[in-house]
């Protein structure tokens, strides 16, 4: 099991950079594929990025394929989100999240979330 704490977020302007960070509890960090997701205002929770558990590989939604980039410190037991050139349509609260390695981040479905983090984006 895994304990996932968020840092970051906050209100930033478009076309602005933001890092969000999300450390874990537990000493299989390193075990786990983590990824993120986010939930705007009247929607449903949407897949953002995932990365592989040593690092070697990350997938991303088209929407921010480009502008944001996950990545990993495993000896630091934490994971990152790099938000670069957002936009007014980035404005959501977004998770970590945790799975179990399935072989392909395409099917990354997460099985231990983060408290999740609010975003604004002001244009």
């Amino acid at each position: 099991q895994v304990q996932l704490v968020q840092s970051g977020g906050g209100l930033v302007q478009a076309g602005g950079s933001l890092r969000l960070s999300c450390a874990a509890s537990g000493r299989t960090f390193s075990s786990y594929d983590m990824g993120w997701f986010r939930q705007a205002p009247g929607k449903e929770r949407e897949f953002v990025a995932a990365i592989s558990w040593s690092g070697s590989r990350t997938y991303y939604a088209d929407s921010v394929k480009g502008r944001f980039t996950i990545s990993r410190d495993n000896g630091k037991k934490t994971v990152y989100l790099q938000m670069n050139s957002v936009q007014p349509r980035d404005t959501a609260v977004y998770y970590c999240a945790a799975d179990p390695p399935r072989g392909d981040l395409k099917g990354f479905i997460a099985s231990y979330w983060g408290q999740g983090t609010l975003v604004t984006v002001s244009s």
